[in-house]
């Protein structure tokens, strides 16, 4: 009770009179208006920025882009269109003027900033897609001398105005890309169907290939086969030129023996016909047999041995001329060659029409000749055995006579066969004459042969390799094929195939590929209210600075009283902590109300700023207590330190080394950062250390104070006359 008493007591000290009643209301109000002017001043800053003088330049001159997919041409001017925009909503007060406008204007403080959109921006924005890339620039002319802060949102701004141009070109450039991917894909999918296509001929080509390979070994093979047989010909058909040689003599020697059997045979007819006369005076000598029966005996054996040896050398004649024909044909006719199929059927006709010719005029000569000798036999018995079968000699004798014409008839035919055959003879000697004289152009053109079909099997024997290397290669061919169509289809598989819907997000999101989300677990809403806990804490300092500027920090009565330590502390402090808890009443009504400041936690900020204040109090009563004028002014110090320790605008990280160390000492930071989440509705944890460190600063100063107190109720001269008074 004894503290509470001290502090009406000065209380009523205080309000003794009308001046110090309104000094204490005037005490009551400075932080209110403290707080209160630099919140409205700065309640939103960035709301007005409308006022603020811009110039925008516009020189650029436009450009003209293609569509490379239809080849379409645009006129497009994005100077114009960032223009528009700053025209439009672009932050500032923007005006477009002229370059040298803008330049003076900044330099005369007339507009606090000025952007120049240069001649080449628009082909410079555009020239990527040219492939001849050139980055796009604004130049924007500031003046720190104008306004700080307005340089430093321009470049905000700008920022801004360059990230939507970006976007925008970024969004078209990508637009601009997934058609291009488009037609890749379109061409891709055309490139796999025909790699199916060229894979199906590559499998015909290696399956002709595999046939072409098997047909070229065969052929390989039998020209191998045939260059030999060529060769084996060639080594025999030396022999052939001798044996047709050879061939050509014995055909000279068969024409000249039937020549001379020819000429033997010319006068058989004539002799046949005179044994058919004589048989024919036989038969009308009938009368005379008997009488010249010894005669015709002798005549008939006369006969027998003419017509024998007659016919012994026409017959040895004929042999030997039938054998040496036929010998000579059969060697003329072996000596031709295998593969002259036409020679040796035409040699074999020749030698069989020959050698049946012979055999003809033989067979009806000696069947003329046997019956006509058998007659003749039969009439030289008759004669000779009796004579006295007249009438059988005469009946034989006429059929001598009959069967002599008959030979004699036929004798003609003889001797034409024999003609026929010399004919033939000579014919067949023409030929193997001229086969003789042929024969060596044969045996060159065997040769030839030989040559040729050695080469042909050598090319084919090429043809069969390069038919393998070839078959290899095209099963490397399909091999290569099938990884190249499988190949575009895993390409064309990975190529996106979108639609115009999905390309066109697509690309707006590649044109603006992030987008940031203010999740913010607590908000200021304005920048008045971002600093409120900043100058609402720095407030409540000056408050309870300037409150002992009227209010003694320990009552001169209590310590002359001997009252006791703690009591006279706490006396001293309630009077100016009452004082600030108006202090805070009406800067929290001010703040809550007239600038609609909205705490989250209305009813907690409020009893924090009483903490606050109380403490700032407690703090201010023992720097008062222990150095006097001194601690009064090193509250002044103390304040400065804090107000750039605390953290209130910047973060407290981004303050120098040494002023850093001190955030954490200071009272003002668990003020500023208590404040802050009760205001925004941040984590009441924090609120509750920063209470309790508050608290702890509190109960330190009181003790300090009180310590104090029970130390000055010992006088002394240098506080009765004290150095310095404030």
């Amino acid at each position: 009770m004894t503290a509470v008493r001290l502090a009406l007591s000065e209380l009523r000290r205080l309000a003794a009179g009308r001046l110090p009643k309104l000094a204490i209301l005037a005490m009551a109000l400075i932080p209110t208006l403290y707080a209160g002017l630099y919140l409205f001043a700065n309640h939103d800053p960035y709301g007005q920025l409308e006022q603020v003088p811009a110039a925008v330049v516009v020189q650029d001159e436009g450009t003209t882009t293609k569509d490379a997919e239809t080849g379409e041409t645009t006129e497009r001017d994005f100077g114009r269109d960032v223009a528009d925009q700053l025209l439009d909503d672009g932050g500032f007060g923007w005006v477009e003027t002229s370059q040298a406008d803008a330049e003076a204007g900044v330099r005369s403080g007339r507009y606090d900033a000025a952007l120049i959109i240069g001649p080449t921006f628009s082909s410079d924005l555009a020239s990527a897609g040219e492939f001849e890339p050139q980055q796009a620039s604004l130049t924007l002319i500031t003046n720190d001398a104008n306004n700080y802060l307005a340089g430093t949102i321009s470049d905000t701004i700008v920022g801004k105005v360059r990230d939507s141009i970006a976007e925008e070109v970024g969004t078209e450039a990508a637009d601009t890309f997934l058609r291009g991917f488009a037609s890749i894909h379109t061409n891709l999918a055309d490139a796999v169907d025909g790699a199916k296509q060229l894979l199906t001929g590559a499998t015909s080509l290696d399956d002709g290939l595999a046939d072409a390979d098997d047909g070229a070994h065969t052929l390989a093979d039998g020209a191998a086969q045939a260059a030999a047989g060529a060769a084996t010909l060639d080594g025999k058909v030396g022999t052939l030129a001798s044996a047709v040689g050879q061939l050509d003599d014995g055909a000279g020697q068969l024409a000249t023996g039937l020549g001379t059997l020819q000429d033997r045979t010319a006068d058989l007819p004539a002799q046949t016909q005179k044994l058919a006369d004589g048989a024919a005076q036989v038969a009308d000598g009938n009368a005379q047999v008997a009488q010249y029966g010894q005669e015709a005996a002798e005549a008939a054996g006369q006969v027998l041995p003419t017509l024998d040896g007659a016919r012994s050398d026409a017959a040895d004649a004929l042999d030997q001329g039938r054998a040496d024909l036929d010998q000579q044909l059969a060697d003329l006719c072996a000596q031709v060659p295998d593969d002259a199929a036409d020679l040796a059927a035409q040699c074999a006709d020749l030698r069989t029409q020959a050698l049946d010719r012979l055999d003809a005029t033989r067979a009806d000569v000696d069947g003329a000749l046997d019956a006509q000798r058998k007659d003749v036999r039969s009439a030289v018995t008759t004669v000779e055995g009796a004579s006295e079968k007249l009438d059988q000699l005469a009946d034989g004798s006429r059929r001598v006579a009959d069967g002599a014409a008959t030979l004699a008839g036929a004798t003609p035919q003889l001797t034409a066969g024999i003609a026929s055959a010399a004919d033939g003879a000579d014919r067949l000697a023409d030929g193997t004459g001229q086969l003789a004289a042929a024969t060596p152009a044969l045996v060159d053109g065997v040769h030839r042969l030989a040559d040729g079909t050695g080469q042909v099997s050598d090319g084919a024997a090429e043809l069969a390799s390069g038919t393998t290397r070839l078959a290899d290669g095209s099963g490397e061919l399909k091999s290569g094929i099938a990884e190249l169509r499988d190949g575009l289809a895993e390409g064309l598989g990975q190529i996106p195939d979108l639609d115009d819907q999905t390309r066109e997000d697509t690309a707006s999101t590649i044109g603006n590929p992030l987008e940031v989300r203010n999740d913010a677990l607590s908000s200021a809403g304005t920048y008045g209210a971002g600093l409120a806990p900043f100058f609402l804490s720095l407030a409540t300092w000056i408050g309870a600075y300037v409150l002992f500027l009227l209010v003694r920090p320990l009552s001169t009565r209590a310590l002359a009283a001997g009252r006791s330590g703690l009591a006279t502390a706490l006396g001293g402090w309630a009077t100016p902590a009452a004082i600030g808890v108006v202090q805070v009443a009406a800067m929290f009504a001010v703040t809550k109300f007239a600038l609609d400041i909205q705490p989250s936690y209305g009813l907690f900020t409020a009893l924090f700023l009483v903490l606050v204040s109380g403490t700032f109090v407690a703090v201010l009563q023992a720097l008062n207590v222990w150095l006097g004028a001194a601690g009064q002014f090193l509250g002044l110090v103390l304040m400065l330190v804090q107000l750039v320790t605390a953290g209130g605008t910047f973060p407290w990280q981004t303050i120098p080394q040494p002023l850093k160390a001190m955030h954490q000492f200071m009272p003002m930071t668990y003020a500023v950062e208590g404040l802050r989440q009760l205001l925004y509705g941040g984590n009441l944890a924090t609120v509750t250390r920063d209470v309790t460190v508050l608290l702890g600063v509190l109960v330190v100063a009181l003790a300090l104070t009180t310590l104090a107190a029970r130390k000055q109720r010992v006088w002394t001269v240098t506080k009765l006359q004290p150095e310095l008074v404030l």
